[in-house]
């Protein structure tokens, strides 16, 4: 079955955006309808983009974002994989503040069918929610690498964190399907940075490597977080989820955007509880053929 999906990213910043997004441009049940960017320098996070859907031979729509959180200073001010866009073929020229009616307008346009993705922090998905309120019982489904929810930490995942106040309005929607992905289960698929040289020789995960040189000059390993998300809206057997409520709190501290999980068979809420590494990276892998 195809899905249609709808990618928002802050890619540029750590590498899993991108091992993300490689992911969806091969996997041949993805209809990926769209891509719109967040957070600082959200033109060259769209570059980024351009080049490995060049590289991948797609012609995909790609708008850059919001660059500002609603409330709070900036922590995400650039995309430093930028960088590595010297010499490679990428897009420049990007239709400016149309962002957020792309996305609206492509929900309207496939009323139940679409599964919005957002794998950065949550700018975007709250301006369109607020500009549209019907816009959440319109998609098909919310799938959100955010959160930490089966322990304690000591500051906010970072999605939540750089955006707040975005956060709350997003976990406040009502969406049919309304899933989180968090550092609970992310954080159990891992690779190190020899492996992974390894297994980036097929099809856009070699322009994802490209990108990779610029993450490694200060990192060992990838943590697969957003392509365990996105893996999920094809094969949901690969993480376990209990239902709940989420709440987000709020104040000025770093533990501003810390998800409150309270489970309730009954709650608006999916969260992600377990994960198969194993299942999870044959399925990553197994749509790279060549």
């Amino acid at each position: 079955m195809v899905e249609k999906v709808l990618l928002d990213t802050d890619i540029g910043y750590d590498i899993d955006d991108a091992v993300c997004l490689a992911y969806l441009l091969q996997q041949p049940q993805c209809d990926l309808l769209g891509v719109t960017t967040v957070t600082g320098e959200a033109e060259q996070r769209a570059s980024i983009v351009s080049a490995m859907c060049r590289a991948a031979g797609k012609d995909i729509p790609i708008y850059p974002g919001a660059e500002e959180p609603l409330l709070i200073p900036q922590m995400q001010m650039v995309a430093p994989q930028a960088q590595a866009l010297v010499g490679l073929p990428h897009r420049l020229d990007f239709p400016r503040g149309e962002a957020i009616e792309f996305m609206r307008h492509t929900i309207r346009r496939h009323p139940g069918e679409v599964n919005l993705l957002a794998i950065g922090p949550l700018t975007n998905i709250a301006l369109l929610f607020c500009v549209d309120p019907e816009i959440p019982a319109l998609l098909k489904s919310l799938v959100m690498m955010c959160g930490v929810f089966l322990e304690d930490a000591p500051m906010a995942e970072w999605n939540a964190r750089v955006d707040p106040h975005a956060a709350a309005i997003v976990y406040r929607a009502s969406v049919p399907i309304h899933r989180s992905i968090g550092l609970d289960v992310t954080t159990q698929v891992s690779m190190p940075q020899k492996i992974v040289r390894n297994y980036f020789q097929r099809g856009t995960l070699r322009m994802v490597l490209h990108f990779a040189e610029v993450y490694f000059a200060h990192r060992e390993r990838i943590v697969f977080h957003d392509p365990l998300a996105a893996a999920t809206l094809f094969d949901d057997s690969i993480c376990t989820f209990d239902r709940g409520t989420v709440k987000v709190k709020i104040d000025t501290t770093p533990l501003s955007g810390q998800t409150e999980w309270q489970e309730d068979r009954f709650g608006p809420h999916e969260v992600a509880i377990s994960v198969q590494p194993k299942v999870f990276f044959e399925h990553y892998f197994s749509v790279f053929k060549s």
